[in-house]
């Protein structure tokens, strides 16, 4: 379905200043910045080396052992989330108070501390916050909380391990005729609404709503279903679109969030967990290990999918 992208190899235009600098320059025309022309020649080599950067720590972290993995992609993923910011505010950074992570996590984990059940909370200033009001337009998160599992049940690779695991979906697969997308029916019963409400609800979740066919649960596919604002998660594995099986409060958080916060939380771990990081990598003693390992292989490529989708949008 989405044909364009080819790992690294579709970053290769931006390995040249001088297209960065036309490319910023049209990005900053789009928002109407002033001096484009200017902005983009300052700030087309910190582009570029923030992407550069990026690849160097994903490249890394593809050589490395496990337990280095979630600090190498998550300093990585930082890299390229920069460069995404620099093509919407060319003064980035402008104060100290954006370089923070912008989230926070427990520092010392509890007895009998399982993944599965630990949160991370999101802070008022910092990378998090303004990454998500720069790039998604999503209001103030400050002081809430999300837990693990229901990051992990966000990521679309991950279904077929839920139901190996635990026997449950965490998302339904949207088959594609004619450039429309089709919902399975049974996606109305767990979201305990009637096709009407169904098609009312999933439309108001888009930037721009879409129309439905009369027939059945499909619409016509727009570049609104790609968006970092879409409530379809795109699966890179299986090439198609699929929509989270539960309807919580995040089932429009953007996925590239979702990647950050899971690498932050994996990439404290590693750094000031050893004993239970080792314990894990070594033992594998529960259903955190499948999930994590699983994770890490599906964010060294989705991760700089997910960039690249949003630098071409």
């Amino acid at each position: 379905m989405v044909t364009s992208y080819k790992n690294w190899k579709s970053f290769s235009c931006f390995f040249s200043a001088e297209y960065c600098q036309r490319y910023l320059k049209m990005c900053y025309q789009k928002r109407n910045i002033d001096n484009p022309e200017q902005k983009s020649y300052e700030n087309g080599y910190a582009f570029l080396y923030y992407l550069e950067h990026g690849q160097i720590y994903y490249d890394q972290a593809e050589n490395s052992p496990l337990i280095l993995k979630p600090i190498l992609l998550f300093y990585g993923l930082v890299h390229l989330i920069k460069a995404c910011i620099l093509t919407i505010d060319p003064s980035y950074p402008e104060t100290t108070a954006v370089l923070a992570h912008g989230v926070s996590t427990r520092k010392r984990k509890k007895q009998n501390y399982l993944f599965f059940h630990d949160e991370v909370k999101f802070q008022k200033n910092g990378l998090f916050p303004f990454m998500s009001e720069k790039m998604f337009h999503m209001k103030q998160l400050e002081g809430e909380k999300i837990i693990m599992e229901e990051l992990l049940q966000l990521i679309p690779e991950l279904d077929d391990l839920f139901f190996i695991m635990e026997g449950k979906r965490t998302f339904a697969k949207l088959s594609e005729h004619n450039n429309e997308l089709v919902i399975p029916e049974f996606v109305l019963d767990n979201f305990h609404m009637t096709e009407s409400r169904f098609k009312e609800f999933l439309s108001s979740k888009f930037k721009n709503s879409v129309e439905f066919s009369n027939e059945e649960l499909s619409f016509k596919r727009n570049k609104d279903v790609l968006s970092g604002m879409s409530p379809l998660f795109y699966n890179l594995e299986e090439d198609l679109f699929t929509i989270p099986l539960n309807k919580g409060n995040f089932i429009n958080f953007p996925e590239l969030l979702v990647h950050y916060l899971l690498l932050y939380n994996l990439s404290m771990i590693a750094r000031y967990e050893t004993e239970w990081w080792s314990e894990l990598t070594k033992m594998m003693p529960n259903r955190d290990y499948p999930f994590i390992q699983s994770f890490i292989e599906i964010t060294m490529k989705k991760g700089p999918f997910l960039i690249y989708q949003f630098l071409m949008d």
